[in-house]
């Protein structure tokens, strides 16, 4: 799954992209270059259970990011910038937040809502391009032909071009299923879930969780597919090139209680609609990603699809309950391990074993 990184120019995205991927991005690079990055998903059960089961390697989650170069304010440029935004899954919108006279602000004052609304305006010029030649190519086939489908679809691209005109981003409007089937190609950005990135000044760390309020950003916690993480990008950078034996020490100095990195790359998991369950045993101790809604089955797919073809049953324990009995077969004895079927949805942070056939 992969998350794109905008913004408008010095906000902190590619050292954003840095912090999370710990990927090298060389300074030669073309602005408008897009880097490629694979963040590690944090996850302190998989210590926690490495350390009962001794397993030769431990295996973590993962998101992939892409960071491209600030928006501009010409619209001819930025249209070839986000073209590899169209292929993510979701987009992590970094906000400017703090105050450095060697980093120039284009404006006479910082002003989150307008920068925000700057860059959702750009997406959504982009989708109403797209959208109004697909609807014009669509009304020529149909003067042609009748057909349902493209007059279903014709009907679909008429409300979202109504929408974009109106300024209202597509992942606020509601869509049945197979609506956003028919959306899926045409990958429109104002249509991906949006994590809005805010980056604060060292002296607002030890009060992060105030910076919606303080910063007049509410409105934006109550869109639809949204998410909000505040983040000391300074702080962050120096506690990425620290050992970890003096990250902890420096965060306490900061007031902090979670690295930031830590829980922008959790959020943007959640806003994907991802969820990990594990597998243990002496070989490896791992955090598989699947859909929130997975089946069983589905969940052994994400392992091999023959697995997920020949599934019979998953053997399924809660991996707290794993942790204090040490062992599956403790927990057997102990009546933790539930034996379920096809139909079993999975839940954060199940362990499963699967009992397939070959």
């Amino acid at each position: 799954m992969q998350t794109g990184i905008i913004g408008l120019p010095l906000v902190g995205k590619t050292s954003l992209f840095r912090i999370l991927t710990r990927a090298r991005v060389d300074a030669r690079s073309a602005p408008n270059q897009a880097h490629l990055g694979i963040a590690r998903v944090p996850d302190g059960r998989l210590v926690k259970l490495a350390e009962v089961f001794k397993p030769k390697k431990i295996t973590y989650a993962t998101i992939e990011y892409v960071d491209i170069g600030g928006l501009q304010k010409d619209r001819e440029k930025n249209a070839a910038s986000l073209v590899p935004l169209r292929e993510a899954d979701a987009l992590a919108l970094v906000v400017r937040l703090f105050e450095d006279p060697a980093v120039p602000y284009e404006g006479e004052k910082l002003d989150a809502m307008r920068d925000i609304e700057s860059v959702e305006i750009e997406l959504m010029l982009n989708d109403l391009e797209q959208a109004t030649k697909r609807i014009e190519r669509v009304e020529k086939d149909l003067k042609k032909k009748k057909d349902p489908l493209l007059e279903a679809e014709l009907q679909l691209l008429a409300r979202c071009r109504q929408a974009l005109e109106s300024e209202q981003s597509l992942r606020e409007l509601d869509f049945k299923p197979e609506e956003r089937k028919m959306l899926h190609g045409f990958k429109f950005l104002s249509q991906k879930p949006m994590l809005y990135v805010l980056n604060l000044g060292d002296e607002e760390a030890a009060e992060a969780d105030r910076a919606v309020e303080k910063h007049h950003l509410e409105k934006l916690a109550a869109k639809p597919q949204t998410a909000i993480v505040p983040f000391c990008g300074k702080i962050e950078a120096e506690l990425s090139e620290l050992p970890d034996a003096e990250v902890a020490e420096i965060m306490r100095a900061y007031g902090l209680a979670e690295s930031g990195r830590d829980r922008l790359i959790q959020a943007t998991y959640r806003l994907l609609g991802l969820i990990s369950f594990l597998t243990c045993g002496e070989p490896e101790v791992r955090a598989w990603t699947i859909r929130r809604g997975a089946t069983a089955p589905e969940a052994a797919g994400a392992i091999h699809s023959d697995i997920e073809r020949g599934f019979i049953k998953a053997e399924v324990v809660n991996w707290r309950d794993l942790l204090s009995v040490g062992s599956f077969a403790a927990a057997r004895e102990r009546a933790q391990v539930r034996l379920e079927g096809k139909d079993y949805v999975v839940q954060e942070g199940d362990v499963i074993l699967f009992r397939h056939s070959s």
